[in-house]
């Protein structure tokens, strides 16, 4: 944030103009000076990078992505689609798997996921190669998604019975013949063989974490559990980003929550923060994500900065830190 106009100039600064000269300019605070309108319309172009040109950084490798907390509520699917959907706007070549059987983040691309469409179910019971059943999402280049019908409801029990139950996921993945800068895997609000799966197919964990008390109660779960699997299963696994969502900076509980996880996780957790907004909220609804529903809101300037930040710290620190 910029320095309070009444800061005292540094020594030896005193014969320069007043910060207030310059800071108007260089930070955030412009929005005190720009109309409202004229602010929107340049986050909207920002975001939705007409041009098409690559803005945000490539990863060497694919980097695939669990968006996991078991519980319900946090912005799993909201993060999901927000995420992929800026990352593919920005020249990124991008793949939705929606793990979770109520289907949301295939609603929120807009992706046919009625009963009678192919979709994860069938690769995980029956085999059948992801391309087969992964569908372009309309409106935005570079962005597929491998939809969720109810059918999936019950492949927790159908799977006790598979071979290699855990790997089904990953294998489907990795069969797949075209190349993805980011997989997003979209899991389920629960510790079941559906989210197991999800950890044993990616390499990095995301986990949305909604800046209530209740948030934090089942954090120590989650946590033991991506343990238990980077042992057993997936050595490579690692909690590489946590989003803090749902904030709402009137309330000192939401202070304090983020002050209790950037202590606890350090730099894993991500500068951006995403507020409460109605427009993240709305755009479900539509069909679409904030994103492109109203791309000059809060909401989607936070996600943006957010999505940013995951693809600078991938090229920072490059993916073959998992190898």
């Amino acid at each position: 944030m910029a320095a309070p106009v009444d800061t005292p100039p540094a020594a030896g600064y005193d014969d320069e103009p007043p910060a207030s000269t310059y800071v108007s300019r260089e930070t955030p605070t412009r929005e005190e000076d720009d109309p409202p309108l004229a602010m929107e319309a340049m986050r909207a172009v920002q975001i939705l990078n007409p041009s098409g040109e690559v803005t945000m950084p490539r990863p060497e490798r694919t980097r695939v992505m669990c968006v996991a907390n078991q519980k319900g509520g946090v912005g799993k699917t909201t993060t999901t689609v927000n995420l992929a959907v800026a990352l593919a706007l920005h020249g990124n070549r991008v793949l939705v798997v929606d793990l979770d059987p109520q289907g949301n983040a295939s609603t929120g691309l807009n992706v046919p996921h009625h009963t009678g469409v192919p979709d994860v179910y069938d690769c995980l019971i029956d085999s059948v190669p992801l391309e087969e059943v992964a569908q372009a999402v309309e409106g935005i280049p570079n962005l597929w998604c491998v939809p969720a019908t109810i059918d999936l409801a019950g492949a927790e029990i159908e799977l006790v019975s598979v071979v290699a139950r855990e790997s089904r996921l990953a294998r489907a993945i990795a069969a797949y013949p075209g190349h993805f800068d980011y997989v997003f895997i979209d899991c389920p609000p629960s510790l079941g063989l559906l989210t197991v799966n999800a950890l044993v197919a990616a390499q990095e964990v995301l986990i949305p974490i909604q800046c209530e008390y209740y948030a934090l109660e089942g954090l120590n779960q989650l946590i033991q559990n991506i343990n238990l699997v980077r042992q057993h299963l997936n050595p490579k696994l690692e909690v590489s980003t946590i989003l803090l969502t749902m904030y709402d900076r009137r309330t000192r509980l939401a202070d304090a929550v983020e002050q209790d996880v950037r202590n606890h996780f350090g730099d894993k957790v991500l500068q951006a923060v995403i507020p409460r907004n109605v427009r993240v909220s709305e755009a479900p609804s539509y069909g679409q994500s904030v994103m492109t529903y109203d791309p000059g809101s809060r909401g989607a300037t936070s996600y943006f900065e957010a999505a940013q930040e995951i693809a600078e710290r991938g090229v920072m620190e490059p993916v073959s830190r998992n190898a």
